[in-house]
């Protein structure tokens, strides 16, 4: 598999921290130079390792914005 080169390009958020001290975070992140996305996933302390996430274009987080605020939590 090839290495996925990626660039945290900006840190918007943490969202949680696990007993290991991974953090949950949403952050702009740049997958193999191109432009920059919305991400959602866990990263070790100094963004050396990743989970699982979910990456998001500008218009998918505003439609996730949009149901989350429309849900009464």
């Amino acid at each position: 598999m090839p290495d996925i080169k990626f660039e945290i390009t900006e840190s918007l958020g943490v969202l949680s921290e696990n007993a290991k001290g991974w953090k949950k975070e949403l952050n702009l992140v740049s997958w193999n130079e191109r432009d920059s996305k919305y991400d959602i996933r866990d990263w070790s302390e100094g963004h050396e390792k990743l989970g699982k996430g979910v990456t998001l274009t500008g218009e998918e987080i505003k439609k996730l914005r949009d149901i989350l605020n429309g849900i009464e939590l």
